[in-house]
């Protein structure tokens, strides 16, 4: 049976590419490329504006691969995110979903930022799985890669639910062998949105302020710009309908029931 949950970044175009344009982007960096269904959006959108779309993935999809061989205006680097910084200059926006965990996350938006100051670019970072099931619980896709003190316990098999800490065993929400996830939910250094928090907190004690909104869907975007760049008050009336909204958040929560509702009677049918 296919995988009936629709999780891709891509259902969010519409505002993503409402907000590039706003902020009169040309040059974008997307982390997680994946199958390229984002991908192939925003080389559009880069194409028209006369820039260049550079994806950072080590490992996409074939799809991905096939489609970016004959893409123009468009670069591949097939390296991990926090060795790809160094090939990088004055990108104009961020998109983030690559892997969705506290150290990896919380170090590509300081590589961001480092390079927005260097560039002299206003930040402008467009941020997947900032809900559940990454927002508060890190996932690994390769966990040899994050540093031993910033790994939390984890495994292959155990799933998650919306509401339980502890991962349940060959249960709800998992990776089947594809990632890991942390054993508990929530505490310090813990999940994307927390490494969010902790970034905008940082960066805001240094009196550079950051605005920030969640559109809670879709496993969640985040919407993260400097609140003196010159688009901020349009891209700020674009975003704010969409923060927190109760109704969405309400349609996500029944989404996502159905969906592991479906995922118990396949596991149910397997056993």
């Amino acid at each position: 049976m296919p995988n009936l949950l629709i999780h891709s970044m891509s259902e969010f175009s519409d505002i993503i590419v409402e907000g590039l344009a706003l902020a009169h982007v040309q040059r974008i960096c997307e982390i997680g490329a994946e199958f390229g269904g984002m991908s192939q959006t925003l080389a559009d959108f880069a194409s028209e504006a006369g820039g260049e779309l550079i994806s950072i993935d080590p490992s996409p999809k074939q799809e991905f691969l096939d489609w970016v061989r004959g893409a123009e205006h468009v670069r591949h680097i097939a390296k991990p995110s926090l060795s790809a910084f160094e090939d990088l200059t004055d990108v104009d926006a961020w998109i983030i979903d690559g892997d969705h965990n506290w150290f990896t996350v919380y170090h590509e938006l300081k590589n961001v930022d480092a390079l927005c100051q260097r560039d002299g670019k206003p930040m402008l970072a467009f941020m997947h799985d900032v809900a559940w099931p990454a927002g508060r619980r890190d996932m690994y896709y390769a966990p040899e890669q994050i540093p031993a003190e910033y790994l939390l316990p984890h495994n292959y098999e155990g799933g998650t639910t919306p509401g339980e800490s502890d991962l349940l065993p060959h249960r709800g929400f998992r990776g089947m062998g594809q990632f890991a996830m942390a054993l508990h939910e929530g505490g310090p250094k813990n999940g994307v949105k927390t490494a969010v928090e902790d970034f905008i907190a940082e960066r805001n004690a240094d009196g550079r302020e950051l605005a920030y909104a969640e559109v809670p869907a879709v496993f969640g975007l985040g919407v993260l710009f400097d609140l003196d760049a010159p688009w901020s008050n349009a891209l700020a009336d674009l975003v704010i309908p969409y923060h927190e909204n109760r109704l969405i958040a309400s349609l996500e929560a029944n989404r996502l029931a159905n969906y592991l509702t479906v995922l118990d009677f396949q596991d149910r049918n397997a056993a």
